[in-house]
């Protein structure tokens, strides 16, 4: 169990965590050398988030596989884990843009809408470089509220709840060091301010279900066309603990073949699975 009692007690009243466990030092080492890399050799204007990035970078999966997190993550939603999704969300120094007050299920393809998404801190993350903040308590009645569209240039996302929506309960940041990490549920309120700090403000999440949920690519495709979201059509779902118990014949890579420590090495698609080298 990486989650203590009155941690997992925590998740659920308040639709999120933030574990005493936490990453090594290899680990944190290994995750801001990755940022380093990918942000030296993007051509984008800005990383402030770049949607699933294992498309990217796929060898960044194996954070998403480490001990402490997939064992949180276990103890949460049960030992059949999919992993769906992954998202980098590096804010860069001063112009960094903000995140609006939403619910991840707004924008997530899955039914039964289930999700917990692990945001791994790689930069210090605090109030003034802009940290995740939450509304406690606002995933108890499962409701998706209906957000507005925002399509402003200053978003990172462009689906907004109101003031009124948020309730009367009082944001809580989440501040992290490097190698912390926090876990929050699909219907949690939350958002982030920008980051006007002078300092990066750099992030991995990744977004696990349980494999009892299905993920509707037709769900994503509408999604994709009413909401002008990225596509999620075509996302790889990786079976990252136990077994896919849905019933759905439905195609999925295995995490890992070998030592999720080893260096990514290739896919073979013939057999449809990530092939990690083990030294």
């Amino acid at each position: 169990m990486a989650l203590t009692p009155p941690e997992i007690e925590q998740f659920e009243t308040d639709g999120v965590v933030v574990p005493q466990c936490r990453l090594g030092h290899a680990a944190v080492a290994d995750l801001v050398a990755s940022l380093d890399a990918h942000v030296a050799a993007s051509t984008r204007r800005d990383v402030d988030f770049v949607p699933n990035v294992l498309d990217h970078e796929p060898s960044w999966i194996r954070f998403a596989l480490l001990d402490e997190i997939i064992g949180s993550v276990r103890d949460l939603i049960g030992d059949d884990v999919i992993l769906w999704g992954s998202g980098l969300f590096c804010k860069a120094a001063t112009n960094g843009r903000a995140t609006p007050w939403h619910q991840d299920g707004q924008y997530w393809p899955i039914r039964p809408l289930a999700t917990v998404t692990v945001w791994i801190a790689i930069d210090p993350v605090d109030e003034h470089n802009g940290c995740v903040r939450v509304i406690p308590g606002s995933h108890r009645d499962r409701v998706l509220h209906e957000h507005a569209r925002n399509d402003s240039r200053e978003l990172i996302l462009n689906q907004e709840l109101s003031a009124e929506q948020r309730g009367p309960t009082s944001p809580r940041s989440l501040i992290l060091e490097p190698g912390q990490f926090s876990l929050h549920d699909v219907y949690m309120i939350h958002g982030a301010n920008p980051n006007t700090s002078g300092r990066r403000r750099g992030g991995l999440a990744f977004r696990y279900m349980p494999a009892t949920s299905h993920y509707d690519r037709e769900l994503a495709k509408r999604q994709a066309e009413e909401m002008r979201l990225h596509s999620m059509v075509h996302r790889t779902l990786f079976l990252a603990s136990g077994a896919d118990v849905s019933g759905e014949e439905r195609h999925h890579r295995a995490a890992v073949d070998g030592p999720v420590t080893g260096q990514y090495f290739a896919t073979d698609r013939s057999i449809d699975r990530l092939v990690y080298s083990c030294h």
